[in-house]
């Protein structure tokens, strides 16, 4: 028996601390790199640990921002007034008023009778069943910003029914009798509604935000239209393709056609509020694609469905002050929008730009490009957040990619949607892989096999049918 010693394993919570702080002070000693001032390389350094600090989690999330604000202020970085711009920012708010309406069909209980549904129609076979998860995750997608929620919180708990319901377990031989090929289907196809919509995940305002620093306008709309069609190609090969490489033992499933319409009965008729939160959801849809045309912004229209479902009682304010993960969220991209910022405005970029682009000298946008694309997503094996990832990163080789000649907006949606899709490489890749990993259906050999074959199906797709239908649009 192995004894515990008092306050040790307390004491090892501060190591990641003072690594990341080690770091800081290391890298904050050293001087600037040639072509960049001492103010650039120091909100880099801050920048840097920050990032860090968010990968190996020595404090949550929003502790670690509000960190980062106070050394860049008392080191005088940045002044009070910009360390909190970025609580203005109306794509941060958009977010934090997309999880307050997800909270709606959680409350309404519509979104089991959306997953229920599509379980009885389509749950008669294994690989049909999972269509009809997959249908259920793409609906939910553009208003449930969070990608665990609707994985994690929705979908799974219907797979582990399934499951259990044929006498698949995990950690068990029996796992891959349903629940394995389920489990893994599942989480691919959320790394691919997570892309088709820009309020599907929390880092996608992250990516809008950076775009639009750069000069690039990217709406809620531009960004649907543009991954409507790669987007329901990859929805409809990646569960075939995962059913091959990876075939279940148990093909047919009438038990969950008849538990899925026992589930339905039971919930009985669609009550009022779903009705309402169906309503806002469709309203919310409409004033995103056509707010231009109709003067209505994204974050405002977002306040309008959140407005909606207060009035009519489907929400109470009391139960959304109480979203921690909500504010969680609001703080911490406030602090990497305002950081990213000043990355830009202190020549950080520019710097990054120049100092690499000598490497592809000489090299045409075609060839250069997909280089650089392939290294930004596969560099993902290095990060457990994409958020961490995308903040790091897309700027850098967005600004790299327009330098060597790439065509604007063939840049931004090769990237972003590499952002989203490079989620589904691990078990630690995206926020729901570890919960749907650590469960034990599949194991982290099978798992990083299905994640590296599926990435490549999902490449050549959006590389080729994607860029093909974004020259059709006129994009690019």
């Amino acid at each position: 028996m192995t004894k515990t010693i008092p306050g040790h394993h307390h004491s090892l919570k501060f190591v990641p601390l003072i690594f990341c702080f080690a770091i800081g002070i290391l890298g904050w000693l050293c001087p600037a790199p040639e072509g960049m001032s001492a103010q650039g390389w120091h909100i880099l350094v801050i920048f840097v640990v920050t990032i860090l600090a968010l990968i190996i989690k020595p404090l949550p999330m929003g502790a670690v921002a509000m960190v980062a604000v106070v050394v860049a202020v008392q080191t005088q970085v940045i002044t009070m007034k910009q360390a909190f711009a970025g609580f203005s920012n109306d794509v941060v708010w958009l977010v934090v008023f997309a999880l307050f309406i997800a909270k709606g069909f959680n409350v309404t209980g519509l979104d089991k009778r959306i997953a229920y549904f599509f379980t009885a129609l389509l749950g008669k076979r294994t690989l049909g069943l999972s269509y009809g998860l997959m249908v259920t995750d793409l609906l939910l997608a553009p208003a449930l910003p969070s990608v665990t929620g609707r994985s994690a919180g929705i979908v799974y708990p219907i797979v582990q029914g399934i499951a259990t319901n044929y006498h698949s377990y995990g950690h068990d031989v029996s796992a891959k009798k349903i629940g394995g090929f389920l489990t893994v289907t599942a989480f691919q196809v959320t790394v691919i509604t997570s892309t088709m919509f820009m309020t599907a995940m929390a880092a996608n305002p992250v990516l809008t935000t950076l775009t639009n620093n750069a000069n690039i306008p990217l709406s809620w709309a531009t960004w649907a239209i543009a991954a409507i069609v790669p987007g329901i190609l990859s929805l409809m090969i990646i569960p075939w393709f995962i059913y091959k490489i990876y075939p279940p033992e148990i093909k047919e499933t009438p038990n969950a056609q008849i538990e899925a319409k026992a589930q339905l009965k039971a919930l009985g008729k669609i009550h009022y509020r779903e009705w309402i939160m169906a309503f806002s959801v469709v309203l919310l849809l409409v004033l995103w694609i056509f707010g231009n045309q109709l003067g209505v912004q994204v974050v405002m229209a977002a306040m309008i469905g959140l407005s909606v479902l207060l009035l009519t009682g489907v929400l109470e304010w009391k139960s959304l002050v109480k979203i921690h993960d909500a504010w969680e969220t609001f703080v911490w991209f406030c602090v990497l929008i305002m950081l990213a910022g000043f990355l830009k405005e202190y020549g950080v970029l520019d710097w990054f730009t120049h100092s690499v682009q000598g490497h592809f000298k000489g090299l045409h946008w075609k060839f250069a490009f997909p280089i650089l694309a392939l290294i930004y997503f596969y560099s993902h094996y290095f990060f457990a957040s994409s958020t961490a990832h995308v903040t790091s990163m897309y700027p850098a080789f967005l600004g790299l990619g327009l330098a060597l000649g790439t065509p604007p907006l063939l840049a931004v949606f090769i990237l972003i949607f590499f952002s989203n899709l490079f989620g589904g490489l691990t078990h630690y890749s995206l926020a729901p892989a570890p919960l749907l990993f650590g469960v034990g259906y599949v194991d982290i050999k099978d798992w990083w096999r299905i994640g590296f074959l599926t990435s490549l199906v999902n490449i050549l797709i959006w590389s080729t049918v994607g860029v093909m239908w974004w020259k059709f649009l006129g994009f690019w």
